[in-house]
């Protein structure tokens, strides 16, 4: 198994810096994924500790061994790539087996590891088949396969479900999970879907511009993100975003956008205290709403609704606050249409405040 130590580690392509001094411990056994816009650098990290990219400047550690001029072969990695990379002209036995026949081990090995992990991953029925006579689904588990039968200590992804349909992603998501239980390994995973690393990862590294913007549970991440990128980037709907003033009141302090005005909770309003009088930006998720029968100013919102986006189990409902279009998520119970008004009492435990200029977190940072 392994532990991967990032030491101060930047990485330009010419006069581009693709990674910018990251410092990250990847821990024994650990399903970290690298999540981020393209361009933020994640698959570049990945690909540093694949050996497929030489870095710049810091060094890499497996363990306590630098491996920064290791060659990728001797690093006891395996890497599933997002195109899947298969042999049209192997089958699925012989994709699986490459890797090990290259390796010179023994016909009777190959065989039980290649066997043993198409039935893990439910394709032992498709062992002699050619990747062109495969579904996306199934030539995902090849992959996946081939990398399994190296027993590695270090699995790596580089966004491996992005070419698959939206229902089959999800299930994969889960056999994604469950191989990484029963191999006790561990998993770096690059993608810029939330909704993967919120389902897949023990610890999250958010990323963009090739810096590090916040490192922690999924929880951590989406319950208390650091600064507005990190706030914005996960939810979906994103968060909503009002830009307005923290002002002293009898209430103590509050958010004021125009006539828009915001209580906060008595623990919130203290933290907020040598803070008033700045511009910010008040986060509310599209969630923590619930709707009531009447305004309360200071503890809701309302306004006209200006569409409603049905969505199966619940509906996503905008209305305009002061200026600036927000959405709302409510149960498929609430009946609404255009040009209704409507009432939304805010859950205040769960609001985010953001300074306007530095964009970190007043309450989380």
């Amino acid at each position: 198994m392994a532990r991967i130590l990032f030491d101060n580690v930047t990485k330009y392509y010419a006069s581009v810096k693709a990674v910018d001094n990251l410092n990250l411990e990847i821990k024994d056994k650990e399903f970290l994924v690298l999540l981020g816009p393209s361009g933020c650098g994640k698959t570049t990290t990945l690909n540093m500790i694949a050996g497929l990219e030489e870095l710049s400047k810091g060094d890499i550690y497996f363990d306590q061994q630098i491996v920064n001029f290791m060659p990728p072969h001797i690093r006891d990695v395996a890497m599933v790539f997002q195109s899947y990379a298969l042999y049209p002209h192997k089958n699925v036995f012989e994709n699986i087996g490459f890797g090990l026949k290259m390796r010179k081990y023994d016909t009777a090995e190959i065989d039980r590891r290649v066997r043993d992990a198409a039935e893990r991953l439910h394709i032992e029925h498709l062992l002699d088949r050619l990747p062109s006579q495969l579904s996306g689904g199934q030539r995902q588990r090849v992959a996946l396969g081939r990398a399994m039968v190296r027993q590695p200590s270090v699995f790596l992804m580089d966004e491996p479900l992005s070419n698959l349909d939206a229902a089959l992603r999800i299930s994969m998501r889960a056999e994604i999970k469950q191989l990484h239980h029963s191999m006790q390994t561990t998993f770096v995973y690059v993608t810029h879907d939330q909704a993967e690393a919120l389902t897949l990862a023990d610890r999250i590294v958010v990323m963009k511009d090739g810096v590090v913007q916040q490192i922690g549970s999924p929880d951590e991440i989406y319950e208390r993100p650091e600064n507005l990128f990190v706030g914005s980037f996960l939810g979906n709907p994103p968060i909503n975003l009002l830009v307005g003033e923290l002002v002293s009141d009898n209430a103590g302090v509050i958010f004021q956008k125009g006539r828009f005005k915001m209580e906060f909770q008595e623990e919130i309003s203290t933290k907020l205290q040598p803070h008033i009088g700045k511009s910010v930006t008040l986060g509310i998720r599209p969630e923590d709403v619930n709707e009531q029968g009447a305004a309360v100013p200071g503890l809701s919102v309302s306004g006209t609704v200006n569409t409603v986006l049905p969505m199966g189990s619940e509906q996503y409902v905008s209305m305009t606050i002061e200026g600036t279009e927000a959405f709302f998520r409510l149960g498929k119970e609430h009946k609404h249409k255009g040009g209704d008004n409507i009432s939304l009492d805010i859950n205040r435990n769960r609001l985010h405040v953001f300074d306007q200029e530095t964009e970190r977190s007043l309450l989380w940072g």
